[in-house]
């Protein structure tokens, strides 16, 4: 009995320290990954510089098994420290830290995978984490929630946006398609149309016609005015006053590693088991 006590103890404090952020300990890995992660990637970036890639592939291949075994190493202490693994292994993280550690595994077995290791990249989403930091976990927090609240906003004015592009397109193809001016179809018209309103201007499609120059420039004053929106609709969601309520605690349950919990809550309020251990 106390043995097994014992196993849970030692489970729970791991726990404590991998998936939350209230305690020196935690905070102390959270900054710790993040350096690691952030030294993977500029591995992954100098990598790609074939001058310095095919200079010194000893080195660089020894950095990234170092890494590969301390995120590996990392992946399964997150699956030993919880108690039903397959909610992490599942979850978006567990799937993120899967990818972006198995590919230099799979480079030992497989010839000719090295496209793979492009993947390591993906180590760049567990950048994130660092948001778990109490003294980030808040605003963190509030802008999730914002973004959450103007999905439905943001969804139906990126509909708009698209049907204006197809008009747009369409109208810009009946007036250019004569001119020789690269409005050869309809899509390709679109595709103009998208670059345009967005302010982009690749330049390698422009009118030729005076009244499609006139359109043309109509809908560049038009895009400035579009980019504009999202921006106002996130930001009017971030500053109502529910932001009161937003929970400043990285307390994560150690059953379904659920997160954002209320600051007095102790019991997770998707599994209903108790979120402090005794």
């Amino acid at each position: 009995m106390s043995k097994q006590k014992s196993n849970s103890s030692w489970r729970n404090q791991l726990h404590e320290i991998i998936y939350e952020a209230d305690t020196p300990a935690g905070k102390f890995f959270d900054l710790s990954l993040l350096v690691v992660i952030l030294l993977s990637i500029v591995l992954v970036m100098l990598e790609s510089i074939e001058p310095i890639g095919t200079k010194y592939p000893l080195i660089f291949n020894i950095l990234e098994w170092i890494i590969t075994v301390l995120f590996s190493l990392e992946y399964i202490a997150r699956i030993v420290c919880v108690k039903k693994p397959k909610a992490y292994i599942f979850s978006f993280y567990g799937i993120v830290d899967f990818l972006s550690t198995v590919p230099k595994y799979i480079s030992l077995f497989v010839v000719g995978t090295n496209s793979l290791l492009a993947l390591r990249a993906l180590r760049l989403l567990r950048v994130f984490r660092i948001l778990k930091l109490t003294r980030f976990i808040g605003e963190s927090t509030n802008f999730g929630r914002a973004l959450k609240r103007s999905k439905i906003k943001i969804a139906v004015f990126l509909s708009f946006v698209l049907v204006l592009c197809i008009i747009l397109g369409t109208v810009m193809y009946l007036v250019e398609c004569d001119k020789n001016s690269g409005f050869t179809s309809i899509p390709r018209s679109v595709y103009w149309a998208i670059v345009t309103l967005t302010t982009v201007g690749y330049g390698d499609i422009a009118p030729i016609s005076a009244l499609g120059q006139f359109i043309a420039s109509l809908i560049m004053i038009l895009g400035y005015g579009i980019i504009a929106i999202p921006t106002g609709i996130v930001t009017s969601e971030m500053s109502r006053k529910e932001r009161k309520n937003i929970p400043k605690n990285t307390q994560s349950c150690s059953s379904c590693t659920e997160s954002y919990h209320a600051d007095d809550a102790q019991f997770c309020h998707k599994c209903g088991l108790p979120l402090h251990h005794g």
